[in-house]
């Protein structure tokens, strides 16, 4: 590792900002799965396209068709999975792109580390606080049933720890309420926050 050396680019980041006219962000959605982080993170990304920002969502799901397909589920694969994903989405926000993550990413020593890399302005826990209960009963991939029979090892929330977080950016309980309120809650906490402007961003 000694012999690999960090290249700078000529291109810096405050430049790529300016062309693309916008600060980038990290919007860092966790929770249980089915809790609803991906539709929400979809509805969240295509509600900020129509103001014209240039984002880029990364969900789990597709993260493991490729980047991360030689990992298992584990708690050492799970943690390097978002190591990787964490270090990939550092490179979209140095591209200028405002990214939204969707991973479960149970453990808090996890998020942190993520978290580490980016300023402290740049990354935003958003916390898609739906419970349990709510989330078997939901089940689109009958994934919680499986694991209830103990086919799936290491299932969150029913073999393996979540561990919510503490203090997060946005929480969005979503037991009860609509998708759309769900995304318009966070669009409307990045207005108030001044990470986006209501009006088409040109």
């Amino acid at each position: 590792m000694d012999k690999v050396v960090w290249h700078n680019t000529t291109i810096k980041k405050a430049e790529r900002e300016k062309l693309l006219n916008q600060k980038p962000f990290v919007l860092w959605f966790t929770g249980y799965s089915a809790s609803g982080k991906s539709t929400i993170a979809n509805l969240v990304e295509k509600k900020m396209y129509k103001l014209n920002y240039k984002t880029y969502l990364l969900d789990g799901d597709n993260v493991r068709h490729g980047l991360n397909k030689d990992l298992g589920f584990d708690e050492e694969s799970r943690i390097e999975n978002i190591r990787r994903v964490g270090q990939v989405t550092k490179l979209f926000l140095d591209s200028g792109v405002i990214v939204i993550t969707a991973f479960i990413s149970p453990f808090v020593s996890d998020r942190s580390l993520v978290k580490s890399l980016f300023q402290k302005s740049e990354f935003l826990e958003v916390f898609i606080d739906t419970s349990l209960e709510v989330c078997e009963k939901r089940d689109p991939k009958g994934m919680y049933a499986q694991a209830r029979l103990g086919k799936i090892k290491n299932f969150t929330g029913i073999s393996s720890p979540y561990e919510p977080p503490v203090k997060p950016d946005i929480h969005v309980v979503n037991d009860s309420i609509s998708l759309d309120e769900a995304s318009n809650k966070i669009i409307e906490y990045l207005v108030e926050k001044n990470y986006i402007k209501k009006e088409e961003n040109k």
